[in-house]
């Protein structure tokens, strides 16, 4: 017997897909301005911030609960955290899989890795994607465990992001020994996932130590270096700008890592080194968390730049204006 879909069973899946998307664009629009997050999780990050690793057994068949299904290991950006399609590209895949989902044999199942009890997609994305928006409560899975070094303590995707952050702050801790050497330091991010950025500071921090010693400086000589002479000073000037109230839910490391990311831009495509007050206050001329902020902001930059080009750069002191190519 054939599985080929029926052209009645196409049109149907077309409009699931396109009422789908719409679901999704609205939910993802409101999460926004909510300063919510709906994105799945990316497999191959969660498991590296719990230095995990797939176990040997095969994998078993078995039923699984939709809601448990968090995360993908490729398409995490093409679906949100309901698993319904943002991207339009995905149309023809998704109903087709949703008029074959409705033949005579069905689909294979679905292909997922568990971590405590949570599950990523290996195979299957857009199989997942038709069942939930079809209101099913589970589906047929082969399952991998995935072993961590400590138990996930996490049963819903919220609580994992919270179990996340908490977990890369412990092993981030137990590594650099920071809190050792600076009882009062507080390094908490609110995103999980984002720690390695310190630890490739600090690991691109050693080689230019080691450069400047003429010696391989040691890890802990590279943590503290970094901390008191990268860390502390552009810390200090978020704390002191005032400008953690447009941030009212983010720390100062948040902000930190962010004004870095802004900091390289700029030297990027304007070959200009910015100070800590410098990168601070460019960056807070132009960002905010506050929805209403972060558009009148926009609206000044968008209207500053017509009038005097794209080149203009929005909170840069004097001095450094004054230092930029083409201003000597």
């Amino acid at each position: 017997m054939s599985n080929d879909p029926t052209p009645q069973a196409l049109s149907q899946a077309t409009t699931d897909f396109q009422h789908a998307h719409v679901q999704a664009v609205r939910q993802d629009w409101l999460a926004r301005i909510q300063g919510k997050n709906t994105d799945l999780f990316s497999y191959e990050e969660v498991r590296e911030i719990l230095q995990a690793r797939e176990g040997a057994d095969l994998p078993q068949r078995q039923d699984v609960p939709l809601d448990k299904v968090v995360g993908s290991v490729g398409r995490y950006r093409d679906f949100n955290r309901a698993f319904l399609p943002r991207n339009e590209a995905l149309e023809e895949r998704w109903r087709r899989v949703a008029a074959v989902k409705e033949g005579p044999t069905g689909l294979p199942p679905v292909e997922l890795y568990q971590v405590g009890g949570l599950y990523f997609v290996r195979d299957g994305n857009h199989r997942i994607s038709v069942a939930r928006t079809h209101g099913e409560k589970s589906i047929e899975a082969y399952v991998r465990l995935v072993d961590a070094p400590f138990p996930v303590e996490a049963d819903s995707a919220d609580a994992l992001s919270e179990w996340l952050i908490e977990a890369g702050h412990r092993l981030f801790l137990e590594k650099t020994k920071i809190r050792d050497y600076y009882p009062d330091s507080d390094i908490r991010l609110t995103e999980p996932g984002r720690y390695r950025q310190f630890h490739e500071q600090i690991d691109v921090h050693r080689w230019h130590l080691g450069e400047y010693l003429g010696r391989e400086a040691s890890y802990e000589e590279a943590v503290r270096s970094w901390y008191e002479h990268v860390y502390l000073p552009l810390a200090q000037e978020i704390q002191e700008s005032g400008m953690m109230k447009e941030f009212p839910h983010r720390t100062v490391a948040d902000l930190f890592l962010w004004i870095c990311h802004h900091r390289e831009e700029l030297k990027e495509q304007y070959n200009l080194d910015l100070n800590e007050k410098a990168a601070v206050s460019t960056f807070a001329s132009v960002y905010s968390d506050k929805p209403l902020s972060q558009a009148i902001k926009s609206t000044k930059l968008a209207v500053t730049r017509m009038a005097a080009g794209d080149d203009v750069i929005i909170g840069l002191p004097k001095d450094q204006e004054t230092g930029r190519p083409g201003n000597q």
